[in-house]
């Protein structure tokens, strides 16, 4: 009953998370918002393992969890620098 209860405040509070995306006035309150989304998702995921009884599904969780973090870094990496292949010093400056 209590994880049903829980699976179900996680999902309210991807929703909220989604119109957040949907409605950031900033690129980075959406990529906030994102990101915020996965990690619930992660949550989530841990809940419905313990729900099922099913432990391997903590692997899944944690491998989402691992992608996520890894996406959201690129992308903010790509808004700040504008691609991959700087090393972030400004080359002008020489």
């Amino acid at each position: 009953m209590i994880f049903s209860v829980a699976a179900f405040a996680i999902l309210v509070t991807i929703s909220l998370a989604l119109a957040r995306a949907f409605m950031g006035p900033t690129l980075y309150d959406r990529i906030l918002a994102i990101n915020m989304v996965g990690t619930k998702t992660v949550l989530l995921i841990a809940v419905f393992a313990v729900l099922s009884g099913r432990t391997s599904m903590i692997d899944i969780a944690l491998t989402y969890a691992l992608i996520n973090f890894i996406g959201v870094v690129a992308v903010l990496k790509i808004v700040e620098q504008g691609n991959f292949f700087t090393s972030g010093d400004d080359d002008r400056a020489k």
